[in-house]
């Protein structure tokens, strides 16, 4: 009798979510089975998952093997299909106890073999406590799921219903929860963190949940914001940036393109000068103050005009960390639909030209840290994270979870050096 083993695709909520799905299998008892959270933000993750199904299945001939996560949820079928799978569940159904009961009561047919209900009709997200990650650094918190908005190009929302958010004296409850077993910082995070509080009482915002921890919970040393929409960023949270040290000067920006024209094709809710505006007042409060960013090259109808005003955005706002996605043609979306599909060639040379334009900002970055002095989470004995979230390599060991202040001597091509 083996615990079973868990493999993680895609975003930090997922891997906030097989956490929590260890714990809850592990209470019910389940064992000989291997769990896939996987992803489908893009038509690669899906093939990705399926790929990792099929070499997990080679490794593991005997296990049960159930597959969770976004692309079950929108594609049961693609996965109920393949053979080396036994089980499907959604992406409700994966955080209930009932569903890991049944899976470790009943190995011989008399589970439900597919598991997944409409998403759309989910009002709760679970506040699921867990204890932590595995390690002594930093820990997730889940603190809103789903999503209201429907962008023409993705997919998240099938798979992760309506916007819910987790209420606040729950969340503050975990961090406490995790700050008394040592961890020193916690991430928020969710789908769309910036719409969190609008299905609650009063329709709180954000920024009002950031102050709420940062007053209710003073022994936690460092509180970090995971993705955000920039345009939905409320009063109190530039008052945070402004005002709370403990908040860490990172954010990473929802962006997705910066020509006005895609924006609206892709039905963003921001324009091209409001990113800019958002970075320079964000700066203005916080100096050193970095900006991470999603942008999406070729999208369909995009021209050479258009993608050059996406390149020109990553120096515009100064940005430092890209995640660059190659658009990808989703089934069920409004843009899958749009004619004028871009050729696939033109789309890998597009996200080449915005990946090198990032290297560029990394470099940038990291010259403009030498010689000066940061409080450096450890994530191992030789390697910690600054408040920016730029790793640190250390020759001499340290203590993973601690927070050291050092100074920093040089860098590589993708890290500092202390």
């Amino acid at each position: 009798m083996n615990p079973p083993k868990f493999t993680t695709l895609g975003c930090r909520l997922n891997a906030y979510e097989t956490e929590a799905m260890k714990e809850l299998s592990q209470q019910a008892g389940l064992t000989d089975a291997v769990v896939v959270n996987t992803c489908a933000v893009t038509a690669e993750a899906v093939r990705k998952a399926r790929q990792e199904i099929r070499k997990l299945r080679r490794e593991n001939p005997n296990a049960r093997l159930i597959v969770t996560g976004c692309a079950a949820q929108t594609e049961p079928e693609t996965f109920s299909r393949m053979e080396e799978v036994d089980a499907v569940i959604g992406n409700t159904e994966k955080m209930q106890p009932n569903t890991w009961k049944g899976m470790a009561a009943d190995f011989i047919g008399q589970t439900e073999a597919v598991q997944v209900d409409d998403i759309m009709s989910v009002t709760e997200t679970a506040g699921h406590l867990i204890d932590g990650f595995g390690t002594r650094s930093r820990a997730y918190v889940q603190v809103q799921n789903g999503c209201d908005h429907r962008c023409t190009f993705c997919i998240i929302p099938y798979g992760r219903g309506n916007s819910r958010s987790v209420p606040a004296g729950v969340v503050v409850d975990q961090i406490k929860r995790l700050v008394d077993r040592g961890y020193n910082e916690v991430v928020l995070t969710g789908v769309d963190l910036t719409s969190w509080g609008a299905d609650l009482p009063a329709q709180p915002k954000l920024g009002d949940l950031v102050m709420r921890i940062l007053k209710l919970v003073p022994d936690l040393p460092r509180l970090r914001i995971s993705s955000i929409d920039s345009i939905e960023v409320d009063e109190n949270l530039m008052q945070a940036i402004a005002t709370e040290p403990r908040l860490m000067p990172h954010l990473h920006l929802s962006l997705q393109h910066g020509d006005d024209l895609i924006l609206k094709r892709m039905k963003r809710r921001h324009l091209r000068e409001d990113a800019i505006r958002f970075t320079e007042e964000a700066r203005k409060l916080r100096p050193e103050m970095t900006f991470g960013a999603d942008i999406i090259a070729g999208f369909p109808t995009e021209s050479d005009a258009h993608f050059e005003n996406s390149l020109k955005l990553v120096t515009d706002c100064d940005l430092t960390w890209l995640h660059v996605f190659p658009y990808s043609k989703r089934d069920g979306t409004p843009a899958a639909r749009i004619p004028q599909q871009i050729n696939g060639n033109i789309i890998k040379d597009r996200a080449a030209r915005l990946r090198a334009a990032g290297e560029a900002q990394v470099t940038k970055h990291l010259s403009a840290q030498i010689g000066k002095t940061h409080h450096i989470l450890m994530e191992n004995p030789h390697m910690g994270r600054t408040e920016q979230f730029t790793e640190v390599t250390f020759d001499t060991p340290q203590t993973e979870g601690q927070i050291v202040t050092a100074k920093v001597l040089g860098c590589t091509v993708t890290q500092l050096v202390a």
